[in-house]
């Protein structure tokens, strides 16, 4: 039988998904409402899929966060080490470009409605230009991020200010001379509280638990290639000694006015950030504890204080959301999510999910080793263990860190030990390496 297979999404999963299914030779298209692949990275000052605002940068650095098949070096040897959403934007679509995939993808198309009719066949309806149409695959390939819709905090009583979400913040501009509170103590955050401070009348931050802050450079390197050296090192321990590293560097939270650590490392993802304690030592940031209640425009936080604020932004999160299938079918809103790898269903054997984990490091360097491995599944060169439903099960209740139980910690891997366990099954495949397509590539432009 011949396959067809349907790719949701060209952000940075999506389109080595499609890029790797077309290596094995298979036909597989790709559907997105965005006009160029790039997914979340594709900046825009309106409100669009994209959560990336003006001044965002990746929190890893780019030697690991790369695809081995398209390096950064292969596209710009001058890269930053941390590179910004505009280098990202053009990275991802020189790899579009550099293996032929445009032709594959359809643009301008919203994937409205997948109905599973058995392990052979999904029906796929697709929506453009107000244009619905039902096409029949064989196949179904999720990967339409995870960072796209806003979860919102709720508090007793009534805000009369301006309240949004991080998802809505483009740039601080609109912040200016504004009384500013800031909600949540994870990379949005603090990137959002750091540059709504430089043009702000005040800017201040809650937090409900304490969060480990990490700088991005330790000893003249990018912190998670020095935490590279201690992969070997069992998950445990690694995490221990990155802990003692972490309070030798920068000393306890309470030094800052912030609360206090009461987790082990990896119970929350750490924050990888440089200037919140830079500002928050020199009064630009002010820390504030959870919030009790809202009175109109005043904030009454969980120590009795009361102060006044035009805006609070609320940087709590997203759902992970699957709009298209019907919720009795697939709904991780929640958790758990019970997928081997974080890729396959326990019963559904034509459906795999890619880029859909949160890493401490990136995404797409193991969304490149869960498509090798979809691919050569499809291929026929790797055969998926039999007891999968066990191996689904193993994960969701031995998972690499023992997080706090919020819906944002239900998908966290260890990025080294993650990519450990993909390359090991991959190994188990009767191709040593996959061949590539012997294609004429067009020219990669840098803008």
């Amino acid at each position: 039988m011949k396959f067809k297979i349907a790719v949701i999404g060209t952000g940075p999963s999506g389109i080595t998904a499609l890029k790797n299914l077309l290596d094995q030779g298979l036909e597989a298209v790709a559907f997105d409402k965005n006009s160029e692949v790039g997914g979340n990275w594709i900046y825009s000052e309106d409100e669009s899929h994209s959560s990336v605002f003006e001044t965002t940068h990746i929190i890893s650095s780019k030697t690991l966060s790369q695809y081995e098949d398209f390096t950064f070096d292969d596209f710009d040897k001058d890269a930053a080490d941390y590179p910004s959403h505009d280098e990202l934007r053009r990275y991802f679509q020189a790899y579009a470009r550099k293996f032929n995939l445009y032709q594959h993808i359809q643009f301008g198309t919203l994937v409205k409605d997948c109905k599973w009719i058995d392990q052979l066949a999904w029906d796929v309806t697709t929506e453009k230009d107000g244009i619905e149409i039902t096409d029949r695959f064989t196949h179904l390939v999720v990967c339409n991020g995870h960072h796209w819709k806003p979860r919102f905090p709720e508090y007793p009583g009534v805000f009369e200010g301006e309240f949004i979400h991080s998802h809505h913040f483009k740039k601080a501009a609109p912040f200016a001379d504004k009384r500013v509170l800031v909600i949540g103590g994870g990379n949005s955050a603090c990137d959002v509280a750091v540059e709504t401070s430089r043009v702000s009348a005040k800017t201040a931050i809650s937090w409900r638990r304490g969060y480990r802050i990490v700088p991005k450079f330790f000893f003249g390197k990018p912190s998670d290639k020095v935490a590279e050296q201690s992969k070997w090192l069992p998950i445990k321990v690694r995490a221990f000694f990155n802990q003692i590293l972490l309070k030798i560097m920068l000393g306890d939270n309470e030094l800052y006015g912030l609360r206090p650590i009461t987790e082990l490392f990896g119970s929350t993802h750490p924050t990888i950030n440089d200037e919140l304690l830079h500002k928050i030592r020199h009064g630009k940031v002010k820390p504030r504890l959870d919030i009790n209640r809202f009175e109109g425009k005043k904030v009454i936080f969980e120590n009795g204080l009361e102060e006044e604020y035009d805006t609070i932004i609320a940087c709590t999160g997203y759902w992970l959301s699957h709009p298209f299938f019907e919720k009795n079918l697939i709904d991780y809103s929640t958790g758990p999510v019970p997928l081997y790898l974080k890729m396959f269903h326990p019963e559904i054997t034509n459906l795999y999910f890619i880029g859909m984990f949160q890493p401490l490091g990136c995404i797409w360097p193991g969304a490149e080793l869960q498509s090798r491995l979809m691919a050569q599944e499809l291929a026929g060169t790797w055969k998926r263990p039999a007891n999968i439903r066990e191996l689904c099960d193993n994960e969701v209740n031995n998972p690499h860190y023992r997080q706090v139980n919020t819906p944002r910690h239900t998908i966290t891997v260890d990025f080294h030990q993650f990519v450990k366990d993909l390359k090991k099954q991959l190994s188990k495949s009767s191709f040593s390496k996959i061949s590539q397509r012997n294609s004429v590539t067009e020219p990669i432009k840098l803008s």
